[in-house]
């Protein structure tokens, strides 16, 4: 592409851009007039950290325009747009500080997601640290109300700031599978218009699935503080120091904690009985009944989805400094508190050569160039992060955490003559995941000779005994004297660097790779992430999004237009299909594509999940991903997802099952619609049928009804 002019091969593409990412005056008037001028925009703000700026401002800016690389949207709506948007941020994902088990502390996380909400940033937050409902509250002489009481007043926080501007919040609630409200929890979306701005996850651990697998029972319990103790009867070594103000959760051995304002191990004997925790069992039931609710509810509501959260701890990258308890809204970026993330995907439909002959291949050296020059750009964004809070703002200054992914995996596929799932498709996903993952840190470690690493690789730790053990593991001896000689281990401390690059992840890595990390570190420490690209995929002619495959081959999509209560359907046609439709065969129809052409109508759960897991072996943070079944799919037959994702590896997936009676879906089928029949109650009492592809006028506007079906469970209206 040369002129930006090709990204509008559908209307759709250009009403998107026109409605989320073309500059406006504070009067709504166009300040930019095409998608070269947004780009132009992008370019000049990223590239003005460089000390040769132009050179990178050209750089990036032929990235763009030439079809191969976008970043996400909070990046092209907010970058180099300071003069009329002052208070907007170019990171997309962010997980909250751990919400503490008080009055005060739940509101003050209140507080300050609503101030990141407002930035445009999604917010996740972990809600296991709330105390059950009934739990005993001290001081008042009543039991809580648990977590999901306050869930509803984060819910009407992100309604009401969604509300006052044309992009929705998006929150992710995350609560462990251990916590005694977890099958309310599991149930919560099911009533209508509740907690409906946020996507819900339960975090679930190695040791419960074994429990699901076994059918043995599982405990269900929380803390509880001991107003008595008998001292003589606890061992010392089972008292621990916390820090003041954390709420303990999954610290299985350990019986009691102890606050102390030094942060300093506190003796036996001056043990104040009011500071005292326990572990308090609520409930012991078969683990297969939590897993069978989670499965049926997913089923039939697509929701809650399942993060494997131990397997996240185990391949994070900053293993050795920090718990991850959270994930982004749609769950490809597992954060700890305070965390953020900036994203962007680089268009792989790009790299296809002579698509749909016998001739395609994929250029794999033209991607592996343009990679590093990408990995700049998300670098820069840093900079310019627009972060609310101080801690926000901290954190990814020490970190950089970079969210480097692809989007129009599928399409790739199609056009290289590949169908989606089979073991070809598999190994060329595991190449250019492979690839993507390796180019992006050797960009972080020029980045970092150039610029300087990420600052938390550049401190001293103590060295543990089970650091050391990892990094003897990870590395030989003719290495281990290498760094000594190099100053960067010694018999009491250990770089950061060197930890970062004993990770479990960097095992699939070239080991050259590694070495070079562990000798000169990386400029970020984290490089990426596919997240789902729905928007972005739009702008970009409809790739299909992220890794998934396409939808459909002709389908509508459901967007959210400024000024509208419901949803707007706009007809799409799939990025390779369109291709093929005009350059191969014009009068094709999708019903008669070649059989590489291949979407969510045909693939099984087995083949979506095979594509994930070879990218998720070299993705060092987590892929969205959806698993997309019919609507007759045999409920025996899905039961086994999560397991099978579970044996495969992954950190984290979802399913989507369309069923009428609870919502649409953002893409949709005509043939679903015309087929499903919607019943409103008037405010007479009457009944009234509809067909869900039907339109009908609605407080002067007009709404398909399926979506104005939605949008009146969701809590958008009154009565019908």
């Amino acid at each position: 592409m040369s002129n930006g002019n090709e990204f509008f091969k559908q209307p759709i593409s250009k009403e998107i851009w026109a409605s989320k990412y073309q500059l406006k005056d504070k009067d709504g008037n166009p300040v930019e007039n095409d998608i070269m001028d947004t780009f132009n925009r992008v370019a000049s703000k990223l590239s003005e950290s460089e000390e040769n700026n132009e050179y990178w401002k050209e750089k990036f800016l032929n990235l763009m325009i030439s079809g191969k690389f976008i970043g996400a949207g909070r990046i092209i709506s907010n970058a180099g747009a300071e003069k009329y948007k002052n208070n907007t941020s170019l990171i997309n994902c962010t997980v909250m500080n751990q919400i503490p088990d008080s009055m005060e502390g739940i509101m003050q996380v209140v507080k300050e997601s609503a101030r990141t909400l407002q930035r445009g940033s999604g917010v996740g937050y972990d809600f296991s640290t709330i105390r059950p409902k009934g739990a005993l509250v001290r001081g008042v002489g009543s039991g809580t109300s648990g977590p999901l009481s306050f869930m509803e007043i984060y819910d009407k926080m992100c309604f009401t700031i969604q509300s006052a501007g044309g992009r929705r919040g998006a929150q992710m609630g995350l609560m462990d599978c251990q916590h005694p409200d977890i099958m309310d929890y599991i149930k919560a979306k099911r009533e209508d218009g509740k907690l409906r701005q946020f996507n819900l996850s339960v975090l679930v651990t190695k040791n419960f699935m074994n429990a699901v697998i076994n059918n043995e029972l599982w405990e269900l319990w929380f803390w509880e503080r001991k107003s008595s103790l008998d001292t003589d009867s606890i061992e010392k070594n089972l008292i621990k120091t916390i820090k003041k103000g954390d709420i303990p959760y999954n610290h299985s051995k350990y019986n009691y904690f102890q606050y102390s304002k030094e942060h300093i191990e506190v003796e036996f004997g001056n043990i104040d009985p009011s500071e005292v925790f326990v572990k308090k069992v609520y409930e012991r039931i078969p683990a297969q009944k939590i897993w069978n609710l989670i499965m049926k509810s997913t089923y039939d509501y697509a929701e809650p989805g399942f993060i494997l959260i131990d397997e996240v701890n185990k391949k994070n990258n900053l293993w050795w400094l920090e718990t991850i308890r959270a994930t982004n809204p749609c769950g490809e970026q597992p954060l700890p508190p305070n965390g953020a993330c900036l994203l962007g995907s680089m268009i792989l439909p790009a790299y296809v050569k002579e698509p749909f002959t016998e001739n395609s291949y994929f250029d794999y050296e033209e991607f592996q160039k343009d990679i590093r020059i990408a990995a700049r750009l998300l670098d820069n964004v840093v900079e310019y992060n627009g972060l609310p809070l101080d801690n926000q703002v901290q954190e990814i200054l020490e970190k950089r955490r970079h969210g480097m992914g692809f989007t129009g995996l599928g399409n790739t596929f199609s056009m290289l003559r590949v169908a989606y799932g089979s073991d070809k498709s598999v190994e060329i996903t595991a190449k250019i995941s492979k690839m993507l993952a390796e180019e992006n840190y050797y960009a972080g470690i020029e980045l970092g000779e150039e610029k300087g690493i990420a600052r938390v690789l550049d401190k001293f730790y103590s060295l543990e005994e089970s650091y050391l053990k990892r990094i003897e593991q990870k590395f030989n001896k003719k290495d281990l004297s290498l760094f000594k000689k190099e100053g960067v281990l010694t018999k009491k401390e250990v770089k950061g660097s060197v930890l970062h690059a004993a990770s479990n992840y960097f095992d699939v890595l070239d080991y050259d790779l590694r070495l070079k990390l562990a000798l000169k570190g990386s400029r970020f420490t984290h490089a990426t992430t596919i997240a789902p690209n729905g928007t972005v995929s739009l702008v970009s002619n409809n790739v299909s999004n992220g890794i998934e495959p396409p939808f459909m081959f002709s389908y509508f999509r459901n967007v959210i237009v400024e000024g509208n209560n419901t949803k707007v359907q706009q007809e799409v046609m799939d990025y390779s299909y369109l291709k093929y439709k005009t350059e191969i065969d014009n009068s094709v129809t999708p019903d008669k594509l070649p059989d590489y052409f291949v979407s969510t109508e045909t693939l099984t759960a087995k083949e979506h999940i095979a594509v994930q897991a070879a990218a998720q072996k070299y993705i060092d943070t987590s892929i969205s991903k959806t698993i997309n079944v019919k609507t007759d799919y045999p409920f025996e037959d899905f039961k086994d997802i999560y397991i099978d994702a579970y044996r495969s590896g992954l950190k984290g997936v979802t399913t989507f099952r369309f069923n009428p009676n609870f919502t649409t879906g953002v893409l949709v089928s005509e043939k679903n619609l015309k087929k499903t029949t919607y019943e409103f109650t008037l405010d007479d009492g009457s009944k009234v049928k509809l067909k869900g592809n039907e339109k009908i006028i609605y407080e002067g506007q007009e709404h398909v009804v399926s979506n104005l079906y939605d949008a009146l469970k969701e809590g958008y209206y009154g009565k019908f």
